[in-house]
């Protein structure tokens, strides 16, 4: 089933029940969004995997070089990435097993190609929002 829209309820129902969620492109760049972010994630109790094909180090955590090489399920998957580099993230987030729950790309990231491959693996989708805006407006952290 696509779906490319989660109404508020579902969307706090996958923030409420993750525990683990990988940041694609991560970097802890002081000022960055994805360094704010990523931060945020850690503070609110999530298992934050880094996920960047250069950096060992980010945030003080262990860094992979693609989703591929997580050695664990991840409930979300966090794309801090330019559109066109989503539909391969997407490929490599429906090879995992087992599936992640969502597919998140950050706000200003919109891949409908990206968000076709993802929700037809059953994987719910959220384009161009905030992780972390969302998160406080629906869990009140």
């Amino acid at each position: 089933m696509l779906q490319t829209f989660l109404s508020d309820g579902r969307m706090r129902e996958f923030l409420t029940q993750a525990r683990t969620i990988a940041v694609v492109g991560a970097k802890d760049k002081e000022g960055q969004p994805v360094d704010r972010v990523g931060k945020y994630l850690i503070q609110a109790g999530y298992q934050v995997i880094p996920v960047h094909p250069v950096r060992k180090d980010v945030w003080g955590l262990q860094t992979y070089p693609s989703l591929a090489e997580v050695p664990f399920p991840v409930d979300i998957v966090n794309v801090f990435r330019a559109p066109q580099y989503c539909p391969d993230h997407a490929r490599e987030t429906v090879a995992l097993s087992p599936l992640p729950q969502l597919f998140w790309m950050q706000q200003g990231i919109v891949s409908p190609e990206a968000a076709s491959i993802a929700g037809k693996a059953g994987i719910a989708v959220v384009e161009d929002l905030c992780i972390m805006v969302e998160h406080k407006r629906l869990l009140g952290n």
